[in-house]
């Protein structure tokens, strides 16, 4: 005997249990601000390690940064965001840069 299983019903949509969680966790904007001393490479390979960017969009957002003053660069749950800017600031210091990143609400 064949076992059948029942088609999913019309207008029923569903969701991984990532899309959910993400769902309910307030999001926040990590935003880069623009100094006169972080080179422009360093903001680059920060994109590309920590935020996983691709080269060239990373450029992209080096340089709106970089004319505009500040770029949004991730969107992240708090805790998440509150990591990345840490890591951001650590690699920083380490090359003794006074580059910053904010969160906000979205």
């Amino acid at each position: 005997m064949p076992v059948e299983t029942l088609p999913f019903l019309p207008g029923t949509i569903e969701e991984s249990e990532e899309e959910t969680l993400r769902a309910y966790l307030p999001m926040y904007k990590i935003i880069m601000w623009d100094d006169n001393v972080t080179t422009m490479e360093f903001v680059i390979r920060v994109l590309v390690k920590l935020f996983s960017k691709d080269y060239s969009a990373a450029e992209k957002l080096m340089y709106e940064i970089h004319l505009q003053g500040a770029g949004h660069v991730a969107t992240l749950p708090l805790e998440q965001a509150e990591f990345k800017v840490d890591q951001v600031h650590t690699a920083a210091a380490m090359e003794e840069f006074p580059f910053t990143c904010t969160i906000e609400p979205v």
